[in-house]
């Protein structure tokens, strides 16, 4: 296309071009992803001003230029167009670049701070159940019908250029369908802007992020801004605009008031008849949890592999979100029966103990909560919950002694440890969480240990249990490295527990390897 038609759409800008090129290859921020015959967009950023390497950009043979500063200032030999943010103005130039993908496909968007990930799987398998050709983004893995492609090392919504050519190669696959897990970051980032939702959900707003977001009313916001963009997306033929909130959650009223929706769809896992559909009669067996959706239009049974009490909202939230689609209950109930455990999400570690040994990814408070309350029946009798977990450095503070608060209330041992410190000193984290312990009424040395290496730690945890006992690793579920300093080292807490059961621990400390 001509740079002018991608610039179309794009919001924000205050000078177009005074020459017209064909662009040939996509809009890229990096000087040196630029292909020949692509776009260059120069923002100001964080850490780097992307004004700096235009010259690097040309150099590689970009075609055009979009920048935030004035023509005069840059002085391109290629056409050059300005725009007031440019961070606003990527997912609609990438949208345009591949022909606004989002706009041939229903879209529904999963946000919230715990769930997420197993509520987009679960959406996912239901639509797949029910015979649509549909695709997924979450922060696992993207699906796009050309086979599955990894989404990065730590959970975030990928950049909005990898969205709309992850969308694009679900349109030129032929899927009509994709669900898309948008992280608060995502959305406040608009890396899921141009996306043009028609189905938002929402599964909770706990405490997190705050470091990023200041405050937990422009969290809050940053989710809600999935629901406000339900209203500016693109209409498509027969598909109505919905929102799929928490009625136990404390913030649905909000969300209904600022969602742009045609209509809305609650549901409540504690049973609530105000909503849309509720749980009842909750049934846990060996490897398998059934329990009955209940709603006004009658009932459904549904069975699941998935681990844990708290998936019962996750499973609900699906099933809103398929209620919207015009799904039936028989094709929600088979694709919840489908849906395989997620990778790092409660998933059971077996070499032979006598105990359960299992990862998961809770890193909240609210999601540790439910970890712990989650594995208790899974204890046998005068079996223990050994808790293995940390708090990430550069990351929101509070919630390390929340935390520790949660383990000490909720477990019987914990092991404090590392969880991407990052450049912050790992012994003043591991210092704030013991505080909090002490506080939950925790004795050092007696129930709770600072152990600073992770994989020592998982050793430590396994060498405690005994038969009965469950050991849970939280934090890093499936994610592929843990950072110290500004480096990611590689780290998989499966193979870490793995080895700690066999009695060979992985180091993590990078001192110790």
């Amino acid at each position: 296309m001509r740079f002018t038609e991608l610039l179309a759409e794009t919001p924000g800008v205050i000078a177009p071009p005074v020459s017209d090129v064909e662009v040939a290859a996509p809009v890229v921020e990096d000087s040196r992803q630029v292909e020949p015959g692509g776009v260059f967009l120069a923002r100001r950023g964080g850490s780097a001003d992307g004004h700096r390497f235009i010259a690097a950009a040309l150099a590689a043979g970009a075609a055009a230029v979009v920048g935030e500063l004035p023509p005069g200032d840059v002085g391109a030999p290629v056409p050059y167009a300005q725009v007031r943010d440019g961070a606003a103005a990527l997912p609609w130039l990438s949208a345009a670049y591949h022909g606004f993908p989002a706009r041939r496909l229903v879209m529904v968007g999963v946000t919230g701070t715990d769930g997420k990930t197993t509520t987009t799987h679960l959406i996912y398998h239901i639509l797949r159940a029910a015979g649509l050709k549909a695709g997924m983004v979450s922060t696992l893995k993207a699906i796009t019908g050309g086979g599955e492609l990894a989404t990065g090392l730590h959970v975030t919504t990928p950049p909005a250029p990898e969205v709309q050519a992850y969308l694009a190669q679900m349109v030129q696959s032929g899927l009509t369908h994709c669900v898309l897990e948008t992280t608060s970051h995502g959305l406040a980032q608009g890396r899921v802007d141009a996306c043009e939702f028609d189905v938002a959900v929402l599964t909770n707003v706990t405490h997190e992020h705050l470091d990023f977001h200041g405050s937990w009313e422009a969290y809050r916001d940053a989710k809600a801004r999935l629901f406000k963009m339900l209203g500016a997306a693109a209409r498509k033929p027969g598909v109505s605009k919905w929102a799929v909130l928490n009625f136990d959650d404390p913030v649905c009223e909000h969300f209904m008031g600022v969602s742009k929706h045609d209509h809305v769809f609650t549901y409540s896992a504690s049973g609530d008849r105000a909503a849309d559909i509720w749980a009842a009669g909750r049934r846990a067996g060996p490897g398998v949890t059934r329990f009955t959706g209940l709603s006004a239009a009658g009932s459904v049974q549904f069975e699941t592999r998935l681990a844990g009490a708290f998936n019962a909202a996750n499973i609900l939230a699906a099933a809103g979100a398929a209620a919207a689609l015009e799904i039936g209950p028989d094709a929600i109930a088979r694709g919840v029966a489908g849906t395989p455990p997620v990778p790092g999400r409660m998933e059971r570690i077996d070499e032979g103990q006598a105990f359960v040994a299992l990862v998961d990814f809770a890193h909240t408070p609210n999601a540790l909560w439910r970890a712990l309350e989650a594995v208790r029946p899974m204890t046998g009798a005068g079996g223990r919950v050994i808790a293995v977990f940390g708090s990430a450095g550069l990351r929101d503070r509070a919630k390390r002694r929340l935390m520790a608060e949660v383990g000490a209330a909720l477990a019987d041992r914990i092991v404090l440890t590392a969880e991407d410190p990052r450049t912050e000193s790992l012994d003043a984290i591991l210092a704030e969480m013991a505080a909090g312990c002490i506080a939950g009424g925790g004795v050092e040395g007696a129930n709770f240990w600072r152990v600073p290496d992770r994989g020592a730690a998982l050793a430590f945890a396994c060498e405690m249990a005994r038969a009965g006992d469950v050991v849970v690793s939280c934090g890093k579920g499936h994610e592929q490295s843990m950072c110290f300093g500004t480096v990611e080292y590689p780290w998989d807490d499966r193979d870490a527990l793995r080895a700690a059961l066999r009695g060979a621990p992985l180091k993590t400390l990078p001192t110790a390897q």
